[in-house]
This record gives C-alpha cells, sequence and structure tokens, in this order.
C-alpha cells in the first residue's frame, strides 16, 4: 500500500500546525505591543525623538507670625546647550566663557560634550541671561531658575536653614518643610530628528511648573531681633565661646524666637565665620571643611546637651510639692553642705550657709542640701518617672531635624548619691528645648506643650492649606501646683537670686543657674537663667545661655540683666502694659529720670525706653510714631512723673 498521501497529510498537518501557532503567537504579540505595552512604547519613542530641558520651580515663601517674608525665591535663569544644534562650538564657547566669565577651556568641554543637554551655568542674573539670548546663537538654551534668597541675611539662620544649588532643603525649616516648599519642576520639550537636529516645523512643548506652597510660622521678626542683638552683645562682651535665647508661648508652645551667637549669613551659608578658620580655609581637606561647615551650622539649642544646673531645682520643686513631701513653707537648715552615704556634697554658698530657712526661701537662695533632701523623699522611682514624664528621656518632637535627646542614668543605676546630684541639675545632661518646654508646663497649669515653628501651609491667595495641631491633652502636674510654682518663682526674682532681672511694673517669674563644664574643675561654666511672664498668666517664657564666659560666670550675674533686656522689650511689644504695685509707686518717687529723645521711634520702641527704666506714659493720638514728648529731651523727672507721647 502506497503511504505518500498519508505522508503528505501528516506533513499538512504539521505545517498547519505551526502556521497556526505562528499565527496565535504573532497575534498575541501584537496584541501586547499594540495594548499592553502601547502607550509605553509611544512615550519611549516619543523620548528618543524629543530633547527634554526642566523648568525650576519657584519655591515658596516662609513669612513670620505677622506676614513678613524671611525666605523667599528670586528670578534667575540658567544657561545651556543642545549640542546637536551648535554649529560653531569655539564661537559658543568663547561668547559664554565671556559672558559667564568662566573658564574657557572648562566651557568648550561642556559645549563639545556627547550628550543632548549640557548646563554650562545656573543662577545666572537676568541682565546677564538677556544679553545671551539676544545672541540667537544655535543650541543655546536660556531656562528659567530660581535662587533662593533671604533678606534679612542672619535672621534665625539656624532656625530657617537654607538650600543647596538643586533648591532642595539642606538644613532647618528649609529641609524639615521642604515637602511643601519646593513645588514641582516643569519642561520644555524639543522634538527631534534621529540626528538629534530640531524638527523645524514643530515648536517647544512647554509644560508649566507648580510653584511651592509656602509657610507660616511662629516666629516674630521684632522678637527674634531683640533676641539676636542681646546675645550677641553678651557673647562678645564676656568673649563666650557662644550663647543662646529662645524665647516661646508656654502655653501651646510657638517659639517667638530662637537666637544663637555666633551665627551665619543665610546667603552665604558655605563661608565661615571664624576669621581664625577662614585664615586657613584653602590649606584645609573637603572633609575638615565639612565638620568645620556642620559646626557653624549647628543649633545650640537643639543639638546639643548641657548640665542644667540650678534652673533643674524648678523640677524637683515641682515633683516634691506634687509628691506632698514639702510645701511652701516647711522648713529647712543649711549648714553648707550635706552628707549621703559618707560623701559631703558641698553648697554653692558653703563659706557662708543659708541656715533656717522655708522651701520657699530655699529656692530663692537655690540651696542644694534643699533640694538633695527634697529628692531623697522623693525617691528615685518617684524621680526618675517624673523626669520621663516632663519629657527628659526623649526628643520634644520640635519641627527642626537633628534634635538631641537627654543624656540619663538608668533607673537601676540611680542610687542615693546620683539622686542627691541629680536633684540639683548636675551629673545628667538635656537639651536647652528640653528644658524650656517643660518649665512651660510649670507655669501654663502643668500641661505639656509640644514646641514649634510651623502654623500654616498657605497657597499665593493665602488660603489654608494645612494647619498644623501640637495640641496635647497630657497633664504633667496639678494646676494647684502650677500656681504654687509660680509664685514661688516670682519670688525668686522679687527677692532671690534672680533679682537682676527685676522690671518695674511686672510680675516676672524666673530661675538662675551656672552649670560647671565636664571634666569638673575645667574651670568652664554655663551661665544661664530661664524666665517667663505675667507670673500669674504667663504669655512668654524664655531661657538664655551664655557657654563659657570669661571673667564672672554666675548665671543671676551675667545671664539675668540679658534676659532683663529682653523681657523690657517683649513684655510692651506684646501689649503687656506694666501695673506698678503701691511698693514699686513709692521706689520710684526716690528715683530720678533724664528724658532721651524718642521722637522718631515707634511706639513699640518709645515704651521699652521708658518701661525698662519703670517710668509710666501716657500716649496722646492713635499714630505708630512718636512726633514729639513731653517733658523734652535732657530734663530730670522723677521716675513717677509721667511722659506724655504724641503720636
Amino acid at each position: 500500500m502506497d503511504k505518500t498521501p498519508v505522508k503528505i497529510k501528516r506533513r499538512i498537518i504539521i505545517l498547519s500546525t505551526i502556521f497556526l501557532c505562528g499565527f496565535l503567537f504573532m497575534t498575541g504579540r501584537l496584541y501586547y505591543v499594540q495594548v499592553v505595552e502601547g502607550a509605553n512604547l509611544q512615550e519611549r519613542a516619543f523620548e528618543q525623538h524629543t530633547r527634554d530641558r526642566n523648568i525650576t520651580p519657584t519655591r515658596g515663601n516662609i513669612l513670620d507670625a505677622n506676614g513678613n517674608v524671611i525666605a523667599t525665591s528670586a528670578s534667575v535663569f540658567t544657561i545651556g546647550v543642545v549640542k546637536a544644534q551648535i554649529e560653531d562650538p569655539t564661537q559658543v564657547a568663547t561668547i559664554l566663557s565671556e559672558k559667564l566669565e568662566l573658564d574657557y577651556d572648562t566651557v568648550y568641554q561642556k559645549v563639545t560634550k556627547n550628550v543632548a543637554f549640557e548646563r554650562i551655568d545656573t543662577k545666572v542674573e537676568k541682565e546677564i541671561a538677556d544679553s545671551i539670548r539676544q545672541l540667537n546663537l544655535p543650541g543655546v538654551k536660556v531656562d528659567e531658575d530660581s535662587m533662593r534668597y533671604y533678606p534679612y541675611e542672619e535672621f534665625a539662620a539656624h532656625v530657617l536653614g537654607f538650600v543647596g544649588s538643586d533648591n532642595q532643603g539642606i538644613i532647618g525649616l528649609e529641609v524639615k518643610y521642604d515637602e511643601y516648599l519646593e513645588g514641582s519642576p516643569g519642561k520644555i520639550l524639543m522634538e527631534t530628528n534621529g540626528k538629534g537636529e530640531r524638527q523645524q516645523d514643530e515648536a517647544e512643548i512647554r509644560i508649566e511648573p507648580i510653584n511651592g506652597f509656602h509657610l507660616v510660622t511662629t516666629l516674630d521678626l521684632t522678637l527674634q531681633q531683640y533676641a539676636q542683638q542681646a546675645i550677641d552683645s553678651v557673647v562678645e562682651e564676656k568673649q563666650a565661646a557662644r550663647g543662646t535665647i529662645v524665647l516661646m508661648n508656654p502655653q501651646n508652645g510657638e517659639i517667638y524666637a530662637m537666637a544663637n551667637s555666633p551665627t551665619f549669613d543665610l546667603n552665604e551659608p558655605f563661608t565661615v565665620t571664624d576669621p581664625e578658620i577662614a585664615a586657613i580655609w584653602s590649606t584645609l581637606d573637603s572633609a575638615t571643611k565639612q565638620n568645620e561647615l556642620n559646626a557653624m551650622w549647628r543649633n545650640f539649642a537643639i543639638n546639643d546637651t548641657y548640665e542644667p544646673g540650678s534652673t533643674f531645682k524648678i523640677f524637683t520643686s515641682a515633683i516634691g510639692l506634687a509628691e506632698n513631701v514639702v510645701t511652701p513653707t516647711t522648713q529647712f537648715n543649711c549648714n553648707g553642705f550635706h552628707v549621703v552615704e559618707g560623701v559631703k556634697i558641698k553648697c554653692w554658698r558653703s563659706a557662708r550657709p543659708h541656715g533656717s530657712q522655708t522651701f520657699t526661701e530655699g529656692v530663692q537662695n537655690s540651696c542644694n542640701p534643699v533640694f538633695m533632701l527634697v529628692g531623697a523623699d522623693i525617691g528615685a522611682a518617684s524621680f526618675y518617672q517624673y523626669m520621663s514624664t516632663f519629657g527628659f528621656m526623649t526628643k520634644t518632637g520640635i519641627d527642626l531635624p537633628g534634635e538631641a535627646s537627654g543624656i540619663m542614668h538608668k533607673e537601676a543605676n540611680i542610687g542615693p548619691v546620683e539622686l542627691a546630684t541629680v536633684s540639683f541639675g548636675q551629673s545628667f545632661q538635656i537639651t536647652p528645648i528640653q528644658l524650656l518646654t517643660a518649665a512651660s508646663a510649670v507655669v501654663n497649669g502643668g500641661t505639656q506643650v509640644i514646641p514649634h515653628f510651623g502654623k500654616y501651609i498657605v497657597n499665593d491667595e493665602n488660603g489654608i492649606i494645612k494647619e498644623f495641631d501640637y495640641t496635647t491633652n497630657n497633664q504633667i502636674i496639678s494646676p494647684e501646683v502650677s500656681e504654687q510654682m509660680k509664685v514661688i518663682l516670682e519670688s525668686v526674682v522679687a527677692e532671690g537670686t534672680g533679682n537682676k532681672s527685676y522690671i518695674p511694673g511686672y510680675k516676672i517669674g524666673g530661675k538662675t543657674a551656672t552649670s560647671q563644664k565636664l571634666p569638673r574643675g575645667s574651670g568652664k561654666y554655663i551661665a544661664s537663667f530661664l524666665s517667663f511672664a505675667p507670673a500669674d498668666d504667663p504669655q512668654i517664657i524664655g531661657i538664655v545661655l551664655i557657654d563659657e564666659p570669661q571673667g564672672v560666670y554666675y548665671g543671676g550675674a551675667i545671664a539675668g540683666p540679658v534676659m532683663k533686656e529682653v523681657m523690657s522689650n517683649a513684655l510692651p511689644y506684646l501689649g503687656i502694659e506694666p501695673q506698678y504695685t503701691e511698693a514699686e509707686l513709692e521706689m520710684l518717687e526716690t528715683q530720678t529720670f533724664t528724658i532721651p529723645n524718642v521722637t522718631g521711634l515707634t511706639l513699640q520702641e518709645a515704651k521699652t525706653v521708658f518701661y525698662a527704666e519703670g517710668v509710666l506714659i501716657e500716649i496722646e493720638g492713635e499714630g505708630d510714631t512718636v512726633l514729639s514728648q513731653f517733658p523734652a529731651e535732657g530734663e530730670v523727672i522723677n521716675k513717677t512723673s509721667k511722659v506724655i507721647l504724641y503720636t
């Protein structure tokens, strides 16, 4: 039997099957390419035949609480080249190097670089960019760009921070709120042929950038300037290593001012301010340079820890009252030292012991033995728990990057000696912002606050995009204990070690400290003073620290007067008028005052001049500037006589 037809049929079946499989495969592949991957492949094909250039968005402004712009962006330009469109590389390199004041060889290398688009220079001023654009050089592109600008230069430098060449935040609020400020870049698309040359009949496609939103902060331009002037002055006068002042609303944690000295110019953040370092800058390697810059950018108020010393006695007092181990009238006796497990720990005034005193007087005198005894009665376990509740074991949550946390003993390691030293502020470390935040709870009725700068994110029409909520419901101490503490701390200023910060007409509360830096015996100290006002209803709380002052280094002697200067300015500015007691009026009657000329000053500035001396004033008119005054400049008056300011 002939099997040829069967073989042919088999071959036909096999070929048909192969053809069918191939057809199905091609159909499936075509579906995948056109439907599944179609959009992606079209996009890739488009990219191969286009050249795009980014358009930098305008970064959002940062404003103070009163709407003053404290960080903004100025329009500048980027100069770049499309290699495939350049007709004469030598001419282009020559012109651009001259216009931009750049090295010719460097520019030529960029012009001839085998890439689609190459940037020659960024942040070019408008006048220069316009002169390049007018030349119509083939292949040379002039595109919009944005440059960050800080109108007040050194204003709150460690808080605001700055941006890099890519307009991304590097430190401070600029990096913390970068996602709201940065915006989204746009593009300029240009269709080209296979050689990368522009299609003459195709226009450039522009995709507009989305500009950033604006950040409204709690900072107050005027209060920040008061604080900066005060800390700069004392750091220079005392030849101190550095210093800081922080002012905050103790009721809600809004920070009015945070000033560090030395500081730096935000418009030149990579220029060191230390003259000795600047003199040898060119000889330093890159790692050393970066370390020096990092040191300059460090925010003393939140990045560094220190032993708080006697300002911490505020918390030992509050805990003792809360735990009912002491009352304001509990009696103590100071003989210049206290012995704990065989260890003799001296009072700061061991040569002249405080003797018999009430607890309130012990706080006024900042007597170490009083606090060691109170700490012992509280006990290590309770004391440790309160320290945690006050926030000394954790970060405050302030909206700045790089916040440090306190350095504490482990609870198991707190023996009688450790408890004694902790009770008056030694043998552990915290940050200034931790101290200020915890003290706010002591005087605001006992409620925890979270220190912060961010209030709102707004658009160009001032519409609120986001409101930041930092409220808490954490009750640390009772309102009754808080009231007792306010009275006690007011007496520290009125009668105790904080008397140099007393301001007639104002109820000021506070606590001084003189902290010895480690290692003990180094002869280096930190003088500090914490203050709040009005003492019966605190609206502002502040801390000043002066690191390694030369000469007199006691907190009450040098930090107290600095805080007095700041509060003398801040309280009238905040609209808090003086209320003189009968005793103050009697005191002022015996004092005279030579009238200065305040004509031309703002009303707030003039108030500050007179309130700091306890002089009564009367305002005639509704203006903001003093036009004339009575009595006139140079006249000597009794301090209870009123000065009339005409606005």
